[in-house]
């Protein structure tokens, strides 16, 4: 079921990534939804986005422990 929540997560993310703030928002509620190695993932998920779209990258301060 975690993988569930993960794979999850990445499809709004990707379905928000228009928007800096809405995306930064749903960082911050998947950081507390997921396990501590998913978090990992979604470190690697987002600089992936972030190639495409610069202006995501400030929201990987909120993954940096």
């Amino acid at each position: 079921m975690a993988r569930a929540m993960f794979e999850y997560t990445k499809t709004i993310l990707n379905k928000v990534s228009f928007d800096v703030q809405l995306f930064c928002k749903e960082v911050q509620k998947a950081i507390k939804r997921l396990l501590p190695h998913e978090i990992e993932e979604l470190k690697l998920f987002i600089e992936g986005l972030t190639k495409d779209n610069p202006n995501l990258n400030q929201c990987l301060i909120y993954l940096t422990p």
